[in-house]
């Protein structure tokens, strides 16, 4: 008997990867594990709109392209670096710096 399994993970004309019939990026789920180490019932609790089906399908496509997620991680995280330290205020933020430094 041969089983046949609907695609969970379809990819956008810019190579990134969302969880089908959603507007649910694969690296959001990624990083709800990653970063809070949560299950993937937590992780379904926290996003009550996806099915925990689309949340180990989308586990799974990370799992199996791992280097190309980190990259793809690693690179929102630095444009949002750079997007937050173009718009803050320096100054404040060097107020902020020392008033941390100061307790």
């Amino acid at each position: 008997m041969t089983a046949i399994f609907a695609t969970q993970i379809e990819i956008d004309a810019t190579g990134v990867a969302w969880i089908g019939g959603s507007k649910v990026k694969v690296t959001e789920v990624v990083l709800d594990k990653l970063a809070h180490g949560w299950s993937p019932e937590e992780i379904h609790f926290q996003h009550p709109n996806l099915s925990l089906s689309q949340i180990h399908g989308a586990l799974t496509y990370y799992y199996e392209n791992e280097a190309e997620m980190d990259a793809e991680i690693r690179r929102g995280a630095e444009e949002a670096d750079g997007l937050a330290a173009s718009v803050s205020d320096p100054i404040f933020r060097k107020r902020l710096v020392d008033l941390k430094g100061g307790r």
